[in-house]
């Protein structure tokens, strides 16, 4: 026994707008969200070359933002186009905000040998460079503890991890 499958989609038309102000109607096959808009897959009439000397009717299939590359066609509902959300955050994200990337950078001061120092920051801070290696919560705590090394207050690294080097308790203590 077979099982039914879902149908094909049917395209519904669309306007498209094309370079040097020209339009044409198009088949619109699915829309999709994204962070900085709408993306709509067309698919524009062409002719491509057959076999032989023909030419035959084709398609081509491309993403366009939607609404600077598109306009609804009066009367048509678009309503059944397979429209892709995007995943609502969670009420946590919501309320934070997004996350920042994890790991710590490590700013080399100049000079040689041991004690020459330099400064931890937080992999997305202003102050770090790009491409640097990035360190685990573990590594850049061990880098930390070595002589000259600093925590930059900019970032947030020492905020967060001067805790962990000097422990959670401090401020508890009994007089």
């Amino acid at each position: 026994m077979t099982t039914p499958s879902a149908p094909e989609p049917v395209p519904v038309p669309i306007r498209v707008l094309l370079p040097g102000d020209q339009e044409v109607v198009a088949d619109l096959w699915s829309r999709r969200q994204a962070r900085d808009g709408w993306r709509y897959e067309v698919g524009l009439p062409a002719y491509r070359n057959g076999p032989g000397d023909t030419v035959e009717p084709a398609e081509y299939r491309v993403w366009v933002r939607a609404p600077q590359h598109v306009r609804p066609v009066d009367g048509v509902s678009y309503g059944a186009v397979p429209t892709e959300y995007l995943e609502r955050p969670s009420p946590v994200q919501e309320a934070l905000g997004p996350r920042r990337p994890s790991g710590w950078v490590l700013v080399k001061a100049g000079g040689r040998g041991p004690g020459r120092g330099g400064v931890v920051h937080a992999v997305d801070c202003d102050e770090a460079p790009a491409g640097a290696p990035v360190l685990t919560l573990e590594r850049a705590l061990d880098v930390a503890q070595q002589p000259g090394v600093r925590l930059c207050s900019l970032c947030g690294a020492a905020a967060e991890l001067d805790p962990v080097l000097k422990g959670f308790d401090r401020g508890f203590e009994e007089t």
